[in-house]
């Protein structure tokens, strides 16, 4: 049964912007095997801003935002060993999905030049 389906575009140029500049951003939203897979790739802030839209999709899907002590760093994308995304959550937000139920979570991300997106669904 899905639980919430959530869906998120984000401006490369935004991140670019705040997230390559600034490491006390990077820290918080972002963990550090998300920051050093990001780091090696050419296109940093394209990798950066998928990640960003999964997390937002991620809480869109959850249907209660950023509440109840729930982070950004919390989330981690990841690539399996075919280069699927997936999604790991710690803390609060592992909380909120076992209380939820959540047993299975399928992420999506693609980004070009200038935008990221990236689509979440969540199932009991």
């Amino acid at each position: 049964m899905i639980i919430g389906v959530g869906i998120d575009l984000m401006d490369v140029a935004r991140i670019k912007e705040q997230v390559l500049i600034d490491n006390d951003l990077k820290a918080t939203l972002f963990t550090p095997t998300e920051i050093e897979h990001c780091e090696a790739k050419k296109w940093q802030a394209q990798h950066y801003a998928a990640r960003y839209a999964a997390k937002e999709a991620f809480f869109k899907a959850l249907g209660v935002g950023l509440r109840q002590g729930m982070v950004f760093n919390e989330i981690e994308i990841l690539a399996n060993e075919m280069g699927k995304p997936e999604i790991v959550v710690s803390g609060t937000v592992k909380e909120m999905a076992e209380k939820l139920e959540i047993k299975n979570m399928q992420v999506s991300i693609s980004h070009l030049k200038d935008y990221a997106c990236a689509i979440v669904i969540l199932e009991a």
